[in-house]
């Protein structure tokens, strides 16, 4: 059975806040509990406003490299030169210095995004956007089944804030072997993601040899970032949507979903001697 790698897990969690509360039928029997933190992050690149979110605070490099590559404003993580956070309270803002090339591209965009953490196409001004052509990846070999196995429990030791305060989504890699090689927390499902990539590409890791794991149901945006990023196996714990399987088959991401009940589900590719739409 795989196991989860200690060395390459998440170290800077951030604390959760501890706050009171009563019960509804008894005022008198007063409890605290965590409750997961949640911040504004201002993101300006070469000075101008790109986009406010909310996130959670903890690895905010690592999203803010992942959020650039996977929505396309960059091409590589190259073209960011240097990544400045300030921290005011309940809010960060963050200068980040791209290429001119980069900065030429992300103001052709000339999108603004929305601080909803819900829903990850807001602001989006062109249909072209939401729907964008991205190239397919190469194909990969889909994973071991071995390596699913009891895969939900070792995800549930690997979420250090979850275990906390509750109320996050992950993302998480499993390696070659089947090791958890890093664990990503936030309150948005998208961010969760995000962050994953930035420290997926921050540290050179093979994204063709292991698989992605969302804890979050499987849409469209979070295809488009696995895609973005050459995430070759993408295995969500809730169902994936009818156009995420579309996408997935036409890009060659391998698409998998984990039910809590049942055995492994693979969407993409598709199934041999199987027509189905």
């Amino acid at each position: 059975m795989p196991r989860n790698t200690s060395d390459t897990q998440n170290d800077a969690i951030q604390p959760a806040l501890s706050y009171a509360y009563v019960e509804l039928e008894k005022p008198e029997h007063a409890e605290t509990t965590m409750l997961a933190e949640e911040s504004a992050l201002a993101i300006s690149y070469n000075g101008i406003s790109h986009s406010v979110m909310m996130v959670s605070p903890s690895d905010l490099e690592d999203f803010i490299f992942g959020f650039s590559l996977s929505s396309g404003l960059i091409e590589s993580i190259d073209d960011i030169y240097d990544v400045t956070l300030n921290s005011n309270g309940q809010a960060t803002s963050a200068e980040v210095q791209v290429s001119s090339r980069a900065f030429w591209a992300l103001k052709q965009q000339r999108r603004t995004l929305a601080g909803n953490t819900g829903c990850g196409l807001c602001g989006v001004e062109a249909l072209e956007q939401a729907l964008p052509q991205l190239k397919a990846l190469p194909p990969a070999n889909l994973p071991p089944a071995t390596h699913l196995h009891g895969l939900r429990p070792r995800i549930e030791q690997a979420q250090k804030l979850a275990q906390y305060s509750g109320a996050v989504h992950a993302a998480l890699f499993v390696d070659a072997t089947g090791e958890i090689r890093f664990c990503r927390e936030d309150i948005g499902r998208h961010n969760a993601l995000d962050k994953l990539i930035g420290a997926l590409q921050r540290t050179g890791t093979a994204t063709q040899a292991g698989f992605a794991v969302v804890t979050s149901r499987c849409s469209l945006e979070l295809i488009h970032k696995a895609l973005r990023a050459g995430i070759g196996t993408l295995v969500s714990l809730s169902a994936p949507t009818s156009l995420s399987v579309q996408w997935a088959r036409q890009h060659k991401l391998n698409l998998i979903h984990l039910p809590k009940h049942s055995a492994p589900r693979v969407y993409s590719p598709v199934a041999q001697g199987v027509v189905r739409p």
